[in-house]
């Protein structure tokens, strides 16, 4: 297999690790920290204008009708730069929702907005007793006349707080576990009867606990009760595109740690110059080199169709990644010190980050569990 990126793709990755290098310095990354949405807008219609909005979808709508790769590229060099644009959100996500569940009408409306930036999306499914459970929907709507009711709360919603409009995971028929019943809704998040608490998450990101009290106007995305193949294949997307993010951060700190070691000094020599420290460093290349590997096979079978082979892949690749981001991020800190350990030095920016990308949709202990029920990778 070639794993060579295509003329156009490292056109792509040149584009953007240029934009990333030159919008995302530790300081100016501070200065988008403190502005009132979280982030930088400046960035996000940057972003827009260079067509990484709608890198995924159809040239129909707006999009350059890129895959899984060009995801990845572009998620690999925000984790480099701890990005804090709701791309993940917005595009992967929401994006991925519509593209994979929505129906034409709402595909023409709704991506090409997306793609020039102008409509922000966010996905609320979690709630305070499913955890990883994507088929565990406390949440009901009920139809009135031509739209829809929802009722019920949903925690963690990422950059839920700026989203113009919600995609929510809502039971129309069944048990609060049973596949069968889950639906898709839209709804405006202005909305009366929709409440929004936002909040700064650990690794500098933006989330809101969403509740729905008799909210009205709500939109089925595809067929009402059937959507829940849709999002778990968009979630094993999106997972994919965590596991490449995951690598930028863990680069990153490899890459800072290395030149650390080049340059602390102790005993009259550069402390890199030690070889018990430079076994470490060996191991922590080994470490990202693994995890690289692994995102890589989580990004050829994210479009899988086979559901179950897809499943393996993505675990498998979770994995290794929750594994590796521990002991990267950990051996990171460790090397660098005391200083490791300040909010004012970045490697501990990219180990938070790392932890709650480990998190996201399962970690590595919840994956294995999964691996294993489906009889190990292979």
């Amino acid at each position: 297999m070639d794993f060579d990126l295509s003329n156009e793709q490292q056109l792509l990755k040149d584009s953007v690790d240029r934009l990333i290098a030159d919008r995302y310095g530790f300081e100016l990354r501070k200065k988008y920290l403190a502005e009132p949405d979280g982030w930088s807008r400046d960035a996000w219609t940057q972003y827009a204008e260079l067509g990484l909005l709608g890198l995924p979808f159809a040239e129909q709508h707006g999009g350059f009708g890129g895959g899984a790769v060009e995801t990845m590229i572009v998620m690999e060099a925000f984790g480099r730069g701890l990005s804090l644009e709701p791309y993940l959100a917005t595009v992967v996500l929401g994006g991925g929702l519509i593209r994979r569940a929505g129906t034409p009408a709402q595909k023409a409306e709704l991506l090409p907005r997306v793609a020039q930036g102008q409509l922000r999306l966010a996905f609320a499914h979690l709630e305070r007793q499913s955890r990883w459970d994507l088929a565990d929907v406390a949440t009901t709507a009920r139809q009135e006349g031509a739209s829809w009711v929802l009722d019920g709360a949903k925690g963690v919603v990422l950059h839920g707080d700026c989203a113009d409009r919600l995609l929510v995971t809502a039971r129309v028929a069944g048990a609060r576990q049973e596949r069968d019943g889950v639906g898709l809704f839209l709804i405006d998040a202005a909305a009366p009867d929709v409440t929004r608490r936002g909040y700064l998450t650990q690794d500098g990101l933006r989330a809101a606990e969403i509740e729905f009290a008799g909210a009205g106007g709500a939109v089925p995305i595809g067929e009402p009760g059937r959507a829940l193949s849709a999002i778990e294949q968009v979630v094993d997307e999106a997972t994919a595109a965590l596991c490449a993010e995951a690598v930028g951060v863990m680069a990153a700190m490899q890459e800072i740690t290395l030149d650390y070691l080049k340059t602390r000094q102790q005993f009259g020599r550069p402390i890199g110059q030690f070889q018990a420290l430079q076994h470490r460093a060996v191991d922590l290349l080994t470490a990202v080199e693994q995890a690289r590997s692994m995102a890589l096979f989580a990004t050829v079978m994210s479009g899988h169709p086979d559901s179950t082979e897809r499943r393996r892949a993505i675990s498998a690749a979770k994995v290794q990644i929750g594994r590796s981001g521990r002991q990267v991020g950990q051996e990171a800190i460790q090397l660098h010190g005391g200083i490791g350990m300040t909010m004012e030095y970045k490697v501990g920016h990219y180990f938070k980050r790392m932890t709650m990308i480990d998190q996201m949709f399962g970690d590595a202990d919840h994956h294995l569990a999964t691996l294993a029920g489906l009889g190990g990778l292979f």
